[in-house]
């Protein structure tokens, strides 16, 4: 195979529908106050959950690479992986264990790094075209809720792996989550597969923990969204008066993650042209994390179309990769 020129499309920016702006003039105007957890990530934030990942407290990122390291060469085989597309790709630091499964026994010819941050992206084709010089490098910035449209065409005869890593989908509300699933498994040819990690059910204790370590890098990630509408929207948040919260739900099965403000106070956001008070108490959802087991992902494929095909777990049960295919 020759050498290829990697390719970065960009699809968010300036002028792309749904920004910042939307997200905190709707979040913030609904009777239980709310913002996405995408805002959560800009260059410092990822900074901070990059941290995180290496907590004592925060198992996922060790589960899942556990899986991928013990499980990558049963994944390729599985598959047939000539092309990866990774939604949510960051610095491809865990993809690469795939990548390398896939290029030992001659599979792989295309990797799609597929992520909100575009210089995240970037920075990442750029590795990995020094590492990898064969493979064919087709990066993709924009929100994976909106731009899904964008993933370049599959190539004929190359099976492709859709995968969604870290858990993430568990950020989505059940309906949300759904609909989110079925337009992936649409996207599914018949010899294609969807790489799903989902984090598991388990006691309460270790999952609160997780959420709210006790460095406090989890709460400085947390708060640091109302800094970025600060910086971005001219807000006046007296970021000090607000405090991270985090439970687990045991009827839901998934952790919230809030702000409470610690006083009462007045925010005004000039950019939205809004002005918001908060009562001594009042909370802003910032992240829910739902937790799965096997029987609950197994009723969301159903329900979209999906079958489950391979059940993957760490040695402590707390993690999970799943492939599916379309019915």
């Amino acid at each position: 195979m020759g050498l290829s020129v990697p390719q970065v499309d960009v699809h968010v920016g300036d002028g792309t529908v749904r920004t910042l702006h939307d997200d905190v003039l709707d979040g913030l105007t609904r009777p239980s106050k709310e913002l996405p957890p995408k805002h959560l990530y800009d260059a410092y934030g990822s900074e901070l959950f990059d941290r995180i990942t290496g907590l004592p407290e925060y198992y996922p990122t060790r589960a899942e690479r556990e899986i991928l390291t013990e499980r990558a060469a049963d994944i390729v085989a599985a598959t047939g992986m000539a092309e990866l597309v990774e939604l949510g790709s960051g610095t491809a630091s865990k993809t690469r264990v795939l990548l390398d499964a896939a290029t030992e026994v001659g599979t792989l010819r295309r990797y799609v790094p597929f992520d909100v941050a575009e210089v995240v992206v970037r920075d990442s084709v750029a590795a990995l075209a020094e590492a990898y010089p064969a493979l064919e490098l087709h990066g993709v910035v924009g929100d994976f809720e909106r731009h899904l449209g964008e993933i370049p065409p599959p190539e004929p005869g190359c099976p492709r792996v859709l995968a969604f890593l870290g858990g993430t989908i568990g950020n989505f509300l059940p309906g949300s989550r759904r609909r989110f699933l079925r337009e992936l498994a649409s996207r599914l040819g018949p010899d294609d597969r969807l790489l799903l990690g989902t984090d598991l059910v388990k006691d309460p204790d270790v999952l609160e923990a997780a959420y709210d370590d006790a460095e406090g890098v989890t709460a400085a990630f947390n708060r640091n969204v109302l800094t970025i509408i600060n910086r971005e929207l001219g807000a006046d948040f007296p970021v000090e008066r607000f405090e991270h919260v985090a439970f687990y739900d045991p009827e839901r099965r998934w952790i919230e993650m809030r702000l409470r403000a610690k006083r009462a106070c007045v925010v005004t956001i000039p950019a939205i042209d809004l002005e918001v008070s908060f009562y001594r108490g009042e909370e802003i959802r910032t992240e829910i994390s739902t937790k799965f087991t096997r029987p609950r992902l197994e009723s969301d494929y159903a329900a979209i179309g999906l079958e489950l095909t391979d059940w993957l777990t760490d040695s402590g049960d707390r993690f999970a990769l799943s492939l599916a295919r379309a019915l």
